[in-house]
């Protein structure tokens, strides 16, 4: 069975959920790297193949980072902030992303 491109897509934006911009992230952009927060379970790979897929640029490394939640306080009950993943994303040279433009 072939699989068709609509399911294929989907699961690309079920493993890239949202850009991370900051500070740190948007000086980033000059050495062509842009950070995005992905799902938890994701692998490099399927990072790597999502981001080709929704921006179709081509991608030369991908680094991760795990975030563990914080523990806080909120009217002396303590409560866990939930754990995030982001991973930057480098491009090949001359290749850039439009944060701000979203997706195809």
């Amino acid at each position: 069975m072939a699989k068709d491109k609509q399911a294929v897509d989907n699961r690309h934006y079920d493993v890239i959920l949202a850009p991370h911009i900051t500070e740190k992230a948007t000086l980033l952009t000059e050495q062509d790297a842009y950070v995005f927060k992905v799902a938890t379970k994701a692998t490099k790979p399927e990072i790597k193949a999502a981001v080709e897929a929704i921006f179709g640029k081509t991608v030369k490394s991908v680094n991760t980072i795990l975030q563990k939640g914080k523990t806080k306080k909120w009217k002396g009950t303590p409560y866990t902030k939930s754990d995030i993943k982001k991973a930057i994303v480098t491009l090949a040279a001359g290749e850039s992303i439009d944060i701000t433009e979203g997706a195809r």
